[in-house]
């Protein structure tokens, strides 16, 4: 767990996210709102924008780590309260990160996968819906994620963790 004040939460997942995707960010960013933390994504579209625009009517925080140098036609998503444009492309995740108390990856395709792989290898507690399961290999760091299957035991999981 970090050492900041308010605890941050960071969402991740893909652009191009399922309905049920987008229908399990917003949830999740709502109950991080509602349980105090701050929310931080990518900032782009899809999940990263379902779980800002559950945590900005849940009346939370939103911080999008953005990949661009400066606004783009899908960066910031419209729910990005706070901006951060690195211009760094892809290698915006290890902030998102290390920035993060808790990680929580919804979906995703090879870029969750990176950011999954940077929040273990940093120490990070890792949650997944519908993600990457990831086993390592013997004798091998102990972290792995935690993986869900229902959305409802995230949803309780979650709330026990914020509470």
């Amino acid at each position: 767990m970090n050492s900041v004040a308010v605890p941050i939460l960071a969402v991740l997942g893909p652009a191009a996210a399922s309905a049920v995707e987008v229908e399990v960010a917003e949830r999740v960013g709502a109950m991080a709102a509602s349980a105090g933390w701050v929310v931080l994504t990518g900032g782009g579209p899809g999940v990263m924008e379902a779980a800002c625009r559950g945590a900005l009517e849940g009346g939370g925080v939103t911080v999008g780590v953005l990949p661009t140098a400066g606004p783009t036609e899908d960066y910031p998503n419209p729910w990005v309260q706070i901006p951060v444009f690195t211009g760094a492309g892809s290698a915006r995740n290890a902030f998102n990160i290390l920035s993060a108390t808790l990680c929580v990856a919804i979906g995703g395709g090879h870029g969750t996968l990176s950011e999954i792989a940077l929040a273990l290898k940093n120490g990070k507690d890792v949650w997944c819906w519908r993600s990457w399961m990831i086993q390592p290999p013997p004798s091998s760091h102990p972290t792995v994620p935690r993986v869900f299957d229902d959305p409802e035991d995230l949803y309780q999981a979650l709330a026990s963790h914020f509470s």
